[in-house]
């Protein structure tokens, strides 16, 4: 085993920030001197409401989510999530539209195809998915049920800049890989939703901040379980939820507060971008990277070596050398960083070091 922490770059689940674990350690066993652990409180328990209270302001707060929202906390994961909208939202005889940037917007699409009537209104696949579409490139519909789109892509390194304007139509969001990484304007969206396991906590619960009156929309017939209503008139304690996976979100929600909220996260963001898009493109004839600049994603750099033998050489000496999950998605290859928000720019900095270096012994 390693003697310490490696540089954890891997896509989801992904390293979450030193000080959460430390302090999830210190805790586990007697949490606010209840005498359990976080994961064997009640979910009916003070102790537990507590916690379940204030993750749900902290995301509200830090995301500047503004009054007529609903917090939820679920499970399933986006994946549960790409049924659960169109099961509520698409009434029969209307259609949604759906932007497809990536495989994770095609999955959802896919999955919202049985449901009901779905359009693509705009797609990239013509050119592998190496940018977002333009503005130009967009058929909405006006009378669209809502609009989904993908704000980050974690396959092919891309992600919005500015998000489609979809006038009176609901904007849905899954941002399970950007969410909190930079400022937005949350109140343009009927609906954001995100798996906890990138920027938010560990695999096991899935956030979701949902317009009260596009909530009101939704269908009566869905069985209460699947129905957001229900989950958003029991505070998300319908069922039992994961109860450790949100304390985890409450402590980097704190964790993400103390480092100055999301214009400090913002920053430090850009930082790490500017430093490991500065090397690629600076050592052009050894790394290539893989999306459009205009598209260039700040949770996800993907980039090409000169050969697929010198991106195994690459990931294996990479991995003798502490930074774990290089490998690129299975389905395009390649070098794949995830750096969230929790990755520590003294990681970027060590891996650019070791790229300068790999490219100058192999070039």
């Amino acid at each position: 085993m390693p003697e310490k922490r490696i540089w954890n770059f891997n896509p989801g689940p992904s390293t979450l920030p030193a000080a959460v674990l430390e302090r999830a350690q210190k805790e586990m066993l007697n949490y606010a001197q209840t005498g359990m652990s976080v994961m064997e409180l009640s979910h009916r328990s003070k102790a537990y409401e507590a916690i379940h209270n204030e993750a749900a302001a902290l995301l509200s707060e830090l995301l500047g989510i503004p009054a007529g929202y609903k917090i939820l906390f679920l499970q399933g994961g986006a994946s549960l999530q790409f049924a659960m909208i169109p099961m509520n939202f698409l009434a029969a005889g209307k259609s949604a539209d759906y932007v497809l940037s990536g495989y994770w917007a095609q999955k959802a699409f896919k999955e919202a195809k049985a449901y009901g009537t779905v359009r693509a209104a705009g797609t990239t696949e013509s050119v592998n998915f190496n940018r977002v579409p333009t503005a130009a490139e967009l058929q909405l519909d006006a009378g669209a049920a809502y609009c989904h789109i993908t704000s980050n892509n974690t396959i092919f390194g891309t992600q919005w800049k500015t998000f489609p304007d979809t006038g009176s139509v609901p904007l849905v969001a899954d941002m399970s890989s950007d969410i909190l990484s930079r400022k937005i304007d949350a109140g343009r969206f009927a609906m954001i939703y995100a798996g906890a396991q990138k920027n938010l906590g560990p695999a096991g619960v899935t956030v979701v901040a949902i317009r009260e009156d596009f909530l009101a929309t939704g269908r009566p017939e869905v069985s209460p379980i699947l129905k957001y209503a229900t989950h958003a008139e029991n505070n998300s304690l319908y069922n039992t939820p994961p109860c450790f996976a949100i304390y985890i979100v409450k402590l980097v929600l704190e964790w993400a507060k103390g480092l100055g909220g999301i214009a400090a996260v913002e920053k430090r963001n850009e930082e790490k971008g500017k430093l490991l898009y500065g090397t690629i493109d600076g050592n052009a004839g050894f790394f290539k990277g893989t999306a459009d600049p205009g598209s260039r994603s700040l949770m996800n750099v993907t980039f090409r070596l000169p050969s697929e033998e010198l991106e195994a050489k690459f990931i294996s000496e990479a991995a003798a050398a502490g930074f774990g999950g290089l490998k690129g998605h299975r389905s395009v290859g390649g070098i794949r960083v995830s750096m969230y928000n929790a990755l520590e720019p003294e990681g970027i900095k060590a891996l650019t070091d070791f790229m300068k270096e790999f490219a100058k012994k192999n070039g």
